[in-house]
């Protein structure tokens, strides 16, 4: 990431990184620096799928401005489950987001979205959180159970 601030600055960098998030060209150069050598085959022709707002996004855990908020929550709703688990990551790194909306993807149809919308719930939640990380104890899959029970403990903790 060093190297893509040095190339684009740290503004242009997250410009572009919104852009990708958003689903825009943001250029080749672009995408070998946030998607390393995976980029390549995308440039060689493989399909883009949702790699490149992925990438995006995933730029955001690293650098940040509060002008990309807007991208990321929206990106909490994109059709690929990478990007929107994604999404909820770079909401619990930076402390960003709805609760009610958070709430609602401890229900969505991939497991890894569900433990990581718990995750963002630990980092901005108040205490009517806890409601639904409960219902996620119960989760029929073990990891999103083990991630939900340290996303409670870490709510539980911030709260008090």
């Amino acid at each position: 990431m060093d190297l893509a601030v040095t190339r684009f600055g740290e503004a242009g960098l997250v410009t572009k990184a919104i852009g990708l998030l958003e689903g825009r060209n943001e250029g080749d150069d672009v995408l070998l620096y946030v998607g390393g050598r995976h980029a390549q085959g995308v440039l060689d022709g493989a399909p883009a799928l949702y790699w490149p707002e992925l990438w995006g996004a995933r730029t955001l855990l690293h650098i940040w401005s509060p002008s990309a908020e807007p991208a990321v929550l929206a990106g909490t709703t994109n059709q690929a489950w990478r990007v929107r688990e994604m999404c909820l990551r770079v909401c619990a790194e930076r402390r960003i987001g709805d609760e009610t909306q958070f709430a609602k993807l401890t229900t969505d149809e991939n497991p890894r979205v569900r433990a990581a919308a718990g995750r963002a719930l630990a980092e901005i939640g108040t205490a009517a959180s806890e409601e639904a990380l409960q219902r996620l104890l119960r989760d029929p899959q073990k990891d999103v159970r083990r991630a939900t029970g340290e996303s409670l403990s870490i709510l539980k903790e911030r709260l008090s």
